[in-house]
């Protein structure tokens, strides 16, 4: 089994968070100087997505780290026509994980702060989340999660199937696995259904990764 932390609850910020605590919209709460990545294409700020605190018993030991979540996405009414579909790559130069302490290896601005998270009204976003400890089974390749009967598959797959931090990520076939690593999971998000809103594609899940040492990080967005 797999410690997870699943998100149950998000709370809405009633004055700004600034501490470096796990959130979604909002500023960063940069633990070192900012470093705001950089889109590829269009060479303006990506939007913050949040934040995820990488308390010791989720990273093992080692001092303590805050890993900062961007993609690149449109403001306001203007986020269809502004979709960049590099944005679900790991690769793509379209989305971001900084951690701090540490040095972000892409193209960044010394922002502190800058496009972050709203509604669907366009209203401003930030929410802080509750979480609650539990288990996920061991992962599965691809090809052992196939080889389980069809009733094995459903199960395992509404064990893991849920908004958490931490815990086992849903197998990915080889094109879709991120490069370099090994990896292991650090956030899952089913990005419709958040208080927030993210044009990530039709029915995307965002899932984030860390390196072992917990110095970098990747993300990826899967859309059925």
């Amino acid at each position: 089994m797999v410690a997870v932390w699943r998100i149950v609850h998000y709370h809405r910020a009633e004055a700004p968070v600034t501490g470096p605590v796990t959130k979604f919209g909002g500023q960063p709460g940069w633990l070192g100087q900012p470093q705001w990545p950089l889109s590829a294409a269009w060479g303006t700020p990506m939007r913050f997505l949040g934040q995820i605190a990488l308390e010791p018993e989720l990273v093992g030991d080692g001092p303590g780290r805050v890993a900062y979540l961007f993609v690149t996405h449109g403001d306001h009414g203007r986020d269809v026509e502004e979709f960049d579909p590099d944005v679900v790559l790991p690769d793509g130069g379209e989305n971001a994980v900084v951690v701090q302490p540490g040095t972000f290896a892409g193209p960044t601005t010394p922002l502190a702060s800058g496009p972050t998270l709203y509604h669907k009204d366009g209203s401003a976003a930030e929410y802080t989340v509750e979480l609650l400890r539990g288990e996920d089974p061991g992962p599965l390749s691809p090809d052992a999660y196939l080889a389980l009967p069809s009733e094995q598959q459903d199960r395992y797959f509404r064990a893991i199937d849920h908004d958490k931090i931490g815990g086992t990520a849903l197998p990915l076939d080889p094109p879709d696995r991120p490069g370099g690593g090994p990896w292991r999971p650090l956030l899952r998000l089913a990005t419709n259904w958040t208080p927030f809103y993210l044009n990530l594609g039709a029915a995307p899940v965002l899932s984030a990764f860390l390196s072992a040492d917990s110095g970098t990080g990747c993300l990826l967005v899967q859309d059925s």
